[in-house]
């Protein structure tokens, strides 16, 4: 029974090390998105503070957080955006609200007819 102990606690930490353990994702302070406008063809890259809004075109992009895999993690970054239309003499729209990951823009993408909007990193 002790081998099998042994054994087990053996594979559970060669696995956690090769993981990276506690390593995981750090916040950084800065989300980087990428936005196209598909009428004029326009692409700008928008830095975005945490905690701060920016504005491209009708949109509102709100950074609430953004995080980064540590070096020795396979590269991943994900922002939570918050993101609202305002269009003139009209309520501000809610359009999406949640996390968007750069290594897959489709999995979680605003929908919108005239803009795209993706992650491309955290800095």
């Amino acid at each position: 029974m002790g081998l099998v102990l042994a054994l087990g606690m053996g594979a559970a930490a060669t696995a956690l090390a090769q993981s990276g353990g506690s390593e995981g994702m750090q916040s950084m302070p800065v989300a980087v998105l990428q936005g196209l406008d598909k009428v004029t063809a326009r692409v700008v890259t928008l830095d975005v503070p945490v905690g701060d809004t920016v504005t491209f075109g009708s949109l509102r992009i709100a950074a609430r957080t953004c995080r980064k895999a540590s070096p020795v993690e396979p590269p991943e970054s994900a922002a939570f955006l918050e993101i609202q239309e305002a269009r003139p003499d009209e309520a501000v729209e809610p359009l999406f609200s949640g996390w968007m990951f750069a290594s897959s823009p489709a999995l979680s993408a605003l929908e919108h007819p005239v803009y795209d909007i993706w992650v491309i990193d955290c800095k």
